[in-house]
């Protein structure tokens, strides 16, 4: 089991991708597919999908502990929390290597949703949420920046990692998840340019890019 040191954060998270399991049908109800990727930008897609869990699965938040935990990840960076289960892993892994995690979300429900998810870890003083819209609420954070998991609105993913990219530090990780999705074909594009600074691999879905020296 993943993040047995942290018990009250362990519930949480079982809990929470127990929702998550029961929410995937609804979202297939309602949508007509099983594709979870999305591409919320306005008002009425934001109302929309501001329900949904859209959420990592164990394997892919137990990815993202690992890969925080092996590069010592001090300083990470979110875009796109959601209902925080990647999120609590990304603070465990943080709060392992003596850091923070700094999260953000831009529907309202979430939010609230967030601080009363987080109050009822061991996680809590380990993260800052930011409310609002990424491309905004980033732009004051600093770095150095260990790590960045990208999982919000995928027309978003090149805006944020074009503003974050000064501060990303030699040896940083970019993830990217659902970076198949159209919507994310210029982030990808530019993370696979030589120009980027970055080396950049994609299996399934996922893209983990390290930004070199």
């Amino acid at each position: 089991m993943t993040l047995d040191h942290y018990p009250a954060t362990r519930a949480v998270l079982d809990a929470l991708h127990a929702a998550a399991a029961r929410d995937a049908r609804r979202w297939r109800d309602r949508t007509g597919t099983t594709d979870a990727t999305v591409n919320a930008g306005g008002g009425g897609a934001l109302v929309r999908l501001g329900e949904f869990y859209l959420a990592v699965s164990p394997d892919e938040g137990r990815l993202l502990y690992i890969l925080a935990r092996a590069i010592k990840a001090g300083r990470i960076v979110e875009f796109g929390a959601s209902y925080g289960i990647s999120s609590l892993y990304l603070a465990a892994a943080a709060r392992d290597n003596a850091g923070t995690l700094i999260t953000t979300e831009v529907h309202p429900d979430k939010c609230a949703a967030l601080r009363a998810t987080f109050a009822a870890t061991e996680l809590a003083d380990a993260i800052t949420l930011l409310e609002g819209d990424a491309r905004e609420t980033l732009r004051p954070v600093s770095g150095p920046i260990d790590m960045l998991f990208l999982d919000g609105w995928k027309s978003a993913y090149l805006p944020i990692f074009e503003l974050l990219r000064p501060s990303l530090r030699a040896g940083a990780l970019i993830v990217a998840d659902n970076c198949t999705h159209a919507a994310a074909a210029d982030y990808l594009a530019v993370v696979q340019s030589p120009a980027s600074g970055c080396i950049t691999s994609v299996r399934d879905s996922i893209a983990i890019s390290c930004v070199l020296p």
